[in-house]
């Protein structure tokens, strides 16, 4: 149990209170702590403004975040799926030291595995502040996982039946869940009927409220995830014909078989069968400029709110996203399109660094001790990573350790500055120079002009010792490591 850190001002506090009558004497209070926004958007690739990742991306709000804030371009998920991208940040602990590589309902897990593990939302309640989550925090099915004790507030969103504009999309009226991947929805419903405003909706009103304690305050946004159901003036923002990014012929020829068993071939077949590759684009973009729209309400609603001066806003990404390239679609894959997320904080009570670019390799394991540094919170021992202030304070400032994603028991990529090394449980190894092939076309890894720097890396960086697979709770178990390989033949 962490030791509460505001029972000891409890006292000067209700002192202060009685001699200071009326709001100004709570706003006094409430500013001696930072609040916290965390805006936690799920499968949304680098297809925004602020990295530049697609030409006709519209992303107005989250590029005015970014300029406040530190931009952090070179930031990577930890695990390239919901569940373990997620149980890691929030739990403050890597897959290889947790055991839990794949998904899980957390709910089904042992609690000898869990109890040792405070997350993040409930830390800071303990630590006496206001905690409301919504929407997808956690993994979906782990909507109830310990949620009197984390959340003072929370509340969990979805469609209203959204009807399919005429003539507009693809699959709009699919049901078979198989094909949903696939479904394109631009919606006639008002905006009330499409969960991320509803979650928005939700987080405007609790911003609205005037609050005695400060605040940790969690909004998840479902899209861009799968299906690509948005309002109809978001879809008719992007034209019909959408630009591809950049596709190699072949890009697989150089694969080991792990890394190309992480491809989605067979769905990237289906895509071209069909010849909607433009629909699909243009929906993912059209869900990408909603949840801008969305996470634009919620920053308004904090300028009005009069917390903005003292509220740190962290926006991220639980993994990123593929839309042809490498032969693969949606995640669970360890290249960059998966494992680069969009990941920016902005503290405005001064760090020097706000308005700046950080380019230095930084993962999102990190999250937790950095925000627990930056509210002047004690971090649990156990918790991974590292305080990301420094980097608040100086983005240029060098940064020795890699970012590190695992996809399963013995699959790890380290992304550098300017390098990927990827190695699989069978001892495959993948190489990339991204200062001359930032799309990872080239696969270094069989050059002996490289042996060294990969002998580096992987002595340096991989991981010494990993956990075994934690089995009870496990749910989605889709790729093939240590755990499956004498069940899948090349």
């Amino acid at each position: 149990m962490i030791k509460l850190k505001f029972a000891a001002m409890l006292w000067p506090v209700a002192l202060s209170m009685t001699i200071c009558a009326g709001l100004a004497c709570n706003v006094a209070a409430e500013e001696s702590y930072p609040n916290v926004l965390m805006l936690c958007i799920d499968d949304m690739n680098d297809w925004c403004g602020f990295l530049g990742g697609h030409p006709e991306a519209k992303t107005p709000n989250m590029d005015k975040l970014a300029k406040r804030g530190v931009n952090f371009t070179n930031a990577h998920c930890t695990a390239p799926a919901c569940s373990p991208s997620r149980n890691a940040l929030l739990l403050g602990v890597e897959p290889h030291k947790s055991g839990l590589y794949p998904f899980y309902k957390l709910e089904n897990v042992d609690r000898q595995v869990l109890d040792q593990y405070t997350n993040l939302p409930r830390l800071f309640k303990e630590n006496g502040y206001t905690t409301c989550g919504i929407t997808k925090v956690f993994h979906n099915p782990d909507n109830t996982y310990e949620r009197e004790l984390t959340w003072d507030d929370y509340a969990s969103y979805g469609d209203r039946n959204v009807k399919g504009a005429p003539g507009k999309g693809f699959m709009a009226d699919e049901t078979d869940r198989k094909k949903k991947y696939m479904r394109v929805c631009p919606g006639v419903n008002p905006l009330d009927d499409f969960m991320d405003h509803r979650t928005a909706s939700h987080a405007i009103r609790f911003l609205d409220k005037k609050h005695e304690k400060p605040f940790f305050l969690a909004v998840g946004f479902i899209r861009p995830h799968v299906e690509f159901i948005t309002p109809e003036a978001n879809y008719d923002r992007f034209p019909a014909s959408i630009a591809p990014p950049p596709i190699k012929e072949g890009d697989l020829d150089d694969i080991p078989p792990v890394g190309r068993s992480m491809a989605r071939e067979t769905v990237i077949q289906s895509f071209e069968t069909h010849d909607c590759w433009d629909e699909v684009r243009r929906g993912y973009l059209a869900c990408i400029s909603f949840t801008d729209d969305n996470v634009g309400r919620v920053m308004e609603a904090l300028e009005k709110s009069g917390y903005m001066d003292n509220t740190i806003v962290v926006l991220w990404s639980d993994h990123g996203f593929h839309l042809g390239e490498k032969r693969s679609y949606t995640k669970f894959s360890l290249w960059e399109e998966s494992t680069r997320v969009p990941f920016i904080i902005w503290d405005p009570r001064g760090q020097k660094g706000n308005g700046e670019t950080c380019a230095e390799p930084v993962g999102l394991i990190n999250v937790y001790r950095t925000l627990c540094d930056l509210a002047g919170l004690q971090c649990p021992e156990y918790v991974d990573g590292m305080s990301l202030v420094p980097w608040l304070r100086n983005p240029a400032k060098p940064k020795e350790n890699p970012a590190m994603t695992t996809w399963g028991r013995g699959n790890y990529s380290l992304r550098a500055k300017d390098w990927r090394y990827t190695r699989y449980f069978d001892g495959t190894e993948e190489l990339y120079d991204h200062a001359r092939d930032p799309q990872e076309w080239t696969n270094l890894a069989s050059n002996p002009e490289y042996a060294a720097m990969k002998h580096e890396l992987a002595q340096q960086w991989l991981p010494k010792s990993e956990a075994p697979q934690v089995i009870s709770g496990r749910e989605l178990y889709n790729v093939w490591d240590a755990d499956k390989r004498k069940n899948k033949s090349k």
